[in-house]
């Protein structure tokens, strides 16, 4: 069998498909093309063809997960989630049931992006608090939590929650002076206790508001 023509793809423009014997086979990644060394002429047999096919697979998987982690940091957790679900059957645009992608590339994706350090928890984490310091209050324990599920370790979570300069008390108030006019003090106090914040430091926050 041989390599019978290599063409970028339409739709896209990093990928090229890859024909043997004049039918198309697979589709790679353009580096990949160069990495491997594949040129029309090659020829190849059927354990070859099988090999770079997994490779192919493997670069589309890797090319979405950089997408995904460049939408925003994410954490290990969450691309192992994601990853996952690109594992699972799926129906195609015919309707028909293909399979997804073989679940030993996943461990080899999340490999190569925290060689390339587009995944690292630690930076993950630390995004994640600066943005909630922006975005809106949030107590502590609410925080830790939302942390914690997002597959961060404990000592990683106390170790920069103590470099952390925020504290519950500044941030009931902050959320006080932006919500007093919208809510009585039943619904602000529901509102605070679903940001995880404490009912004795809600009571006192809103009485020191108050006078």
């Amino acid at each position: 069998m041989k390599i019978t023509s290599i063409s970028v793809q339409v739709r896209d423009k990093n990928r090229v498909s890859i024909s043997v014997d004049g039918k198309y086979r697979f589709s790679l990644d353009i580096n990949q093309v160069v990495e491997l060394g594949l040129r029309p002429g090659v020829e190849v047999d059927e354990n070859q063809l099988s090999a770079l096919e997994t490779e192919g697979k493997f670069g589309k998987l890797y090319g979405r997960a950089v997408e995904y982690c460049f939408m925003r940091p994410r954490s290990t957790k969450e691309l192992r989630d994601y990853l996952y679900r690109k594992t699972l059957p799926r129906r195609n645009k015919n309707g028909d049931l293909v399979d997804g992608y073989p679940k030993e590339l996943t461990t080899r994706v999340i490999e190569r992006l925290q060689q390339k350090k587009y995944l690292d928890d630690r930076k993950f984490a630390i995004y994640w608090i600066e943005n909630r310091n922006l975005s809106k209050g949030i107590s502590r324990r609410k925080l830790m939590s939302e942390l914690f599920s997002k597959g961060i370790n404990s000592s990683l979570i106390e170790e920069l929650l103590v470099e952390n300069v925020r504290n519950d008390d500044d941030e009931i108030l902050k959320i006080i002076k932006k919500k007093r006019a919208k809510y009585d003090d039943q619904k602000l106090m529901a509102y605070l206790a679903r940001l995880g914040f404490s009912y004795d430091d809600i009571k006192t926050a809103l009485s020191e508001y108050q006078d």
